[in-house]
């Protein structure tokens, strides 16, 4: 500390009292301006917490009174910022909020995401009928229900997008033509395309004419723990911890248990995409969306651990596959 004194000792009186005004003024002019640059300080920090906020809790955004039947009319409305909206597909009895996303070409209609594994999938068919999940935060898992699918993929073409992350940080991609799920008095029976892409066509089981019978997922109708709808003697969604349209019981679940990479398990559970990475490997994250003229879900895959003490013949393939989040784009 640098401590200073004045001499005052040669001053009048006046002198004295008018030096000491002139310090205390300027003394309340430091202490103004001290006050005025803490309040910046705090404002600047209030705006820094409410943008992490903004960007954890995703940004809604309000398109008035006018109707869109998914996010590819959002988007081509000039809309272009990632977030929520509302949409009302035609056969809907009501709007329904979506995450919207309006990267790799715009209006993708996201209906699943996984991310972190902070969701349960392992729910029963009311929780999958109506949706269910974190529907505002920007990376919250969530499913956008299957009554909604239906609405959505009932109304146009649409093409389905599934891109999937591991947990090395490696990217695949699926993209399946003319995807539809029925209705629930059909069981939500799924009905897709042609395939292309670099993750594997884990949804027909075409990557072996030999399990195709089994591992396939065309036409299958929706399991869950509670309403038992696949080809298998038991209960997949019971065994794989989750609903999805099984057949003996996958090649792809991407609402499987959220394992962190490759695991060991009684059944092949994770969430999983049995060309890219096996049975026995978790996905890290994963959505589905749909665009303009074609539905697409994006999917980010989950990594799931291979038990090598297993034998892959294909006498014990029963299942495979899983993805965690989804969404489409017309």
């Amino acid at each position: 500390m640098i401590c200073t004194t004045l001499d005052l000792s040669d001053s009048t009186p006046d002198e004295c009292e008018d030096e000491i005004q002139r310090l205390q003024a300027e003394l309340k002019s430091l202490e103004l301006r001290q006050t005025k640059q803490q309040q910046l300080i705090q404002r600047l920090t209030n705006l820094n917490q409410m943008d992490e906020r903004s960007l954890k809790a995703g940004s809604f955004y309000d398109m008035g009174d006018k109707q869109y039947m998914d996010c590819a009319q959002i988007f081509k409305n000039g809309s272009t910022q990632n977030g929520f909206y509302m949409i009302k597909p035609l056969l809907s009895p009501t709007r329904i909020r979506v995450y919207c996303d309006m990267t790799e070409g715009g209006g993708w209609t996201v209906f699943q995401r996984r991310s972190d594994g902070s969701q349960s999938f392992d729910r029963d068919w009311n929780d999958y009928k109506i949706g269910f999940g974190d529907m505002k935060s920007a990376d919250g898992e969530f499913w956008l229900g299957n009554d909604n699918l239906h609405y959505l993929t009932s109304q146009d073409n649409y093409t389905l997008r599934i891109s999937l992350e591991d947990f090395e940080g490696s990217h695949r991609f699926a993209v399946y033509r003319t995807f539809k799920v029925d209705n629930e008095q059909n069981h939500y029976q799924l009905q897709f395309g042609v395939y292309t892409g670099n993750a594997g066509d884990a949804l027909s089981g075409s990557y072996h004419p030999e399990v195709q019978w089994w591992a396939s997922h065309q036409g299958m109708k929706f399991s869950t723990r509670d309403r038992d709808n696949d080809r298998y003697d038991r209960s997949c969604a019971q065994e794989d911890k989750g609903g999805w349209w099984f057949n003996r019981c996958h090649s792809a679940n991407l609402n499987g248990f959220y394992h962190r990479g490759p695991y060991s398990a009684v059944t092949d559970d994770g969430i999983v995409w049995y060309p890219w990475h096996g049975w026995w490997y978790s996905l890290k994250s994963e959505s589905a969306s749909s665009p303009e003229l074609s539905v697409t879900f994006p999917v980010h895959a989950l990594l799931l651990t291979v038990d090598k003490s297993v034998n892959p013949s294909l006498s014990h393939l029963r299942r495979a596959g899983n993805i965690h989040r989804m969404g489409f784009n017309k």
